[in-house]
């Protein structure tokens, strides 16, 4: 009972931290999104019907998911070396080379947009580099406002937090098991396929998470970054709440996007506890 007791009193705080920044606020805008019902009085679902009802909404829906799911994977590729360098040979230098790697995260957001948006620009670095090398005869404006530029910004910018779970990951792997898989006569590359990798998973599947859920609402960098030709579903859910003013209407997209999420979180925490024994 003391033990309990104690435990209950651990959880208390949290508990109410997230009671009143999370559930209150999340039923709060469920029930904005009920507003407006039939005739415009009381609470219904129309808001819901004219979502589902309308193409435009859906595909937009549709293509945001599928861009998130891009950027989450592109990140991870890139950041699972890093994370494995990091745990096999980052050795004294851990310490730094972390601190390193989280260095971009102490730039604001906004100006490290900006940067890219000037080196994407048809006067930036990259198309001098592309019409210096000949690619390029001419400077290309598609390389700015685009749904390339969002991707690549939004992989630049999640790198650094994809690398950490996946290098929590790692850094639980016992090396007996990679020691026995050599004993074997395992070759490098097949212990880190059948050790390192599914023992990683966990780790993967935590940074997909990580990076999937925040681009799924992404706004800023389409924004600055995407033009017309770049938008995200969170930019339609930006203009319903400040410029249409339709807040039942963008509450009810919002809620979309969280029964997008949810799925999600759940495949992929279902993936990163399976018994790698079985099957």
């Amino acid at each position: 009972m003391k033990s309990a007791r104690t435990v209950m009193w651990l959880a208390l705080p949290p508990a109410l931290w997230l009671t009143a920044f999370f559930l209150m606020p999340m039923a709060g805008m469920l029930l904005t999104s009920l507003q407006g019902g039939e005739g415009g009085a009381g609470l219904g679902l129309a808001q819901y019907r004219a979502l589902l009802g309308s193409p435009r909404y859906l595909r937009e829906l549709g293509q945001t998911s599928l861009v998130s799911a891009v950027v989450a994977g592109l990140s991870v590729l890139f950041a699972y070396p890093l994370a494995w360098f990091l745990a096999f040979r980052g050795g004294q230098r851990r310490a730094l080379l972390l601190l390193i790697l989280m260095a971009p995260g102490w730039v604001s957001y906004l100006l490290r947009v900006f940067a890219w948006k000037l080196m994407l620009g048809t006067g930036g670095a990259l198309n001098q580099v592309l019409l210096t090398l000949g690619l390029l005869r001419e400077p290309a404006p598609w390389l700015l406002y685009s749904m390339s530029a969002v991707v690549a910004v939004l992989v630049y910018v999640w790198i650094p937090f994809a690398a950490l779970p996946i290098f929590a990951a790692l850094e639980r792997i016992d090396r007996s098991l990679l020691e026995a898989a050599a004993d074997l006569g395992a070759r490098p590359w097949q212990a880190f396929r059948h050790v390192t990798l599914p023992l990683s998973l966990p780790g993967v599947s935590a940074a997909f998470c990580l990076v999937f859920i925040p681009t799924l609402g992404e706004y800023v960098t389409p924004l600055l970054v995407g033009g017309p030709r770049g938008q995200l579903f969170g930019n339609l859910v930006q203009s319903q709440f400040q410029k249409a003013m339709n807040w039942p209407l963008g509450a009810a997209m919002s809620l979309m996007m969280l029964l997008v999420a949810v799925p999600v979180m759940l495949l992929l925490a279902r993936l990163g506890r399976l018994d790698l024994g079985e099957g």
